[in-house]
């Protein structure tokens, strides 16, 4: 069976335990993707559903001879209207609810319905999904793949375990620690916030952020920093493992590792 380092905060070997079977597990990509597409969400925006319609037209005038209310020979178009006065059989008419009359409804507004997600997964393909990510985590070809700026470095140890004191040293400690343990990963580990190129700026997504690491603490575990993401390893999910895809760098601490493997092979 195969082992897995546990470091410590100097990075250094400190034991090693036995590889929980889920980071050995096929990485399975088409589920990762279905799950990543299952969970997408969107805030629904668009015009109220009767913008445009609240008035008193009465619909498309009718364009036969000798009816009431007829538009015959009256050299009017055919769009719904509105009467402003009458006489008699004489009708003022104005053209309203079509995109061209004046207050009307918007030709091809933004339509909410669209904007819910209501895709479904089953249960055993997303726990499926699951172990895929975790073992992308694990597997060197799934992380340089994922970042381009770690072309050409060899990757070793993965998936990174630590010691549960990492927790509880203060930010400046803990990202000195991290630059010993990740050694040349470091470079992808802090999240870089960036302008974006081109028009995105004025269409309210001027910057970019990479995903950078993700830290996995353990349920008694607290860690508090803005620096990097940090989660839980109970709430822990396929969307924290494969942000932009599978392969995310990832450090472990070994509560996190204990807790997981409960979860995924004692009770199966």
């Amino acid at each position: 069976m195969k082992k897995l380092q546990i470091l410590n905060i100097e990075g250094k070997k400190i034991k090693e335990i036995n590889m929980p079977e889920f980071f050995s597990v096929p990485v399975r990509e088409d589920l990762i993707c279905k799950v990543l597409e299952t969970k997408k969400t969107q805030q629904p925006y668009g015009v109220s559903p009767v913008a445009g319609k609240q008035h008193s037209a009465k619909g498309k005038i009718v364009h036969r001879r000798h009816v009431w209310r007829s538009g015959y020979g009256r050299g009017n178009s055919r769009v719904p209207k509105k009467i402003f006065s009458q006489k008699g059989s004489q009708f003022n008419w104005e053209a309203a609810e079509v995109p061209q009359a004046r207050g009307g409804m918007r030709a091809h507004p933004p339509k909410p319905i669209s904007m819910i997600n209501t895709k479904k997964i089953n249960k055993k393909e997303l726990k499926l999904a699951f172990k895929s990510a975790l073992s992308a985590t694990a597997n060197p070809k799934e992380v340089l793949k994922k970042y381009a700026r770690l072309e050409n470095k060899k990757i070793e140890n993965l998936p990174l375990v630590v010691e549960s004191k990492l927790v509880s040293l203060k930010v400046k400690g803990l990202m000195k620690s991290l630059k010993k343990i990740l050694g040349d990963l470091y470079c992808v580990a802090i999240p870089k916030k960036s302008v974006r190129a081109g028009k995105g700026k004025m269409r309210g997504r001027k910057y970019k952020k990479n995903a950078g690491m993700l830290f996995v603490v353990g349920k008694n575990e607290k860690l508090k920093t803005k620096t990097i993401d940090v989660k839980n390893a109970e709430n822990l999910s396929v969307l924290d493992l494969a942000k932009g895809g599978q392969g995310r760098l990832v450090v472990y601490t070994e509560n996190a590792v204990q807790e997981l493997k409960n979860k995924l092979e004692l009770k199966k």
